[in-house]
């Protein structure tokens, strides 16, 4: 019997820790890693991609990747501002490609690369990892999809990240390198509020953006937050760089979502009254408090998005979401009241 087809893909950009998920899910579901390009990487994360994935064929140039007609797919996790200009060379060389979050620094961006999507008729896909990469928000996905806690009508999203600034490459703190705390991790939570209210259509009513801790660097936004309304739901967002040392995950990621007729809680990386691991749901109904281990729960969006390439359909995300809560990201951005040391 033939094996089911697949797609081979190759990697530009390798900037980003989120890379190793994007070529994860990809494996996972039966893709074949072909070449990469290591130019201008983090030499660290290059090192590590080298031993952890030795079947890529290392590439002198992107070129060698963008003209292999053997290649249906590029993946990318770039330094942010070079994320969009890659995506819009490689639709132009009829290619589809996936970016880690925030998929675009600008608006002007998002113009261009929404313009050359329509005209190529590729796939512009952001690999947001706190709903796809995560088990416990693709159950509750399932759970809302089935009415579990009636319709939504507003989600609560935090995000907090440890700033490990010694760590950091410099890009990290230059504003116009990496688009903003709002542009950048906000991404996540615009597009989890988008999926599970349903909506199609969205606007910032307010939102805030700060240095409150940090002076020394001084294009750094250590806090921000969002709030967003549509026609039936509103949604809350607070991002933020002040995970302490002394809890062992670098951010206790959780997700509330309201419903009418009942709650849930993501607890997406650690619980920290007590249960081990991650990837936990709290559930409750008019019947009950339900928790629910989702440890085991598949994870559908790489065998998707391998699917849409091959069928060109949307099933992994519908290419207007994709775009809408990246101009949900970058409006906040654009409008946000400044405070702390960004003040003025």
């Amino acid at each position: 019997m033939p094996a089911a087809p697949s797609v081979r893909f190759g990697v530009i950009g390798v900037n980003h820790y989120h890379i190793f998920g994007q070529v994860g899910c990809l494996l996972d579901a039966g893709a074949e890693l072909a070449a990469v390009d290591f130019t201008g990487g983090q030499p660290n994360l290059v090192t590590e991609f080298r031993s952890t994935y030795p079947q890529a064929r290392e590439v002198r140039e992107r070129a060698e990747i963008l003209e292999d007609e053997s290649l249906q797919l590029v993946l990318a996790a770039a330094v942010p501002c070079d994320r969009a200009p890659l995506g819009v060379e490689v639709m132009r060389h009829g290619k589809d490609y996936m970016t880690d979050k925030g998929g675009f620094t600008s608006l002007g961006q998002l113009a261009e690369a929404r313009a050359v999507q329509a005209e190529t008729g590729r796939i512009y896909s952001i690999c947001f990892s706190e709903r796809f990469e995560n088990r416990a928000t693709v159950k509750a996905g399932e759970l809302v999809q089935a009415g579990a806690i009636g319709r939504v009508i507003q989600t609560l999203g935090l995000g907090p990240h440890r700033l490990n600034a010694p760590q950091r490459p410099d890009w990290f703190f230059v504003k116009e390198k990496y688009g903003g705390v709002l542009a950048d991790i906000a991404s996540h939570q615009v597009d989890q509020f988008l999926f599970f209210t349903g909506a199609d259509k969205a606007e910032v009513s307010a939102s805030q953006v700060a240095n409150f801790h940090h002076p020394e660097y001084p294009e750094l936004e250590d806090f921000g937050d969002i709030v967003l309304n549509t026609d039936g739901a509103t949604g809350y967002i607070r991002v933020d760089w002040f995970t302490p040392d002394g809890l062992e995950v670098w951010g206790d990621g959780r997700l509330f979502i309201l419903g009418t007729d009942g709650t849930i809680e993501l607890r997406k990386y650690v619980d920290i009254q007590g249960r081990p691991g991650a990837d936990h749901l709290f559930l409750a109904d008019h019947k009950g408090v339900h928790h629910i281990d989702c440890g085991d729960v598949p994870l559908p969006y790489g065998g998707q998005l391998i699917r849409d390439v091959l069928d060109r359909t949307e099933t992994a995300m519908p290419q207007a979401h994709c775009f809408l809560a990246s101009q949900l990201c970058l409006d906040a951005q654009a409008k946000a009241r400044r405070l702390g040391h960004l003040a003025g």
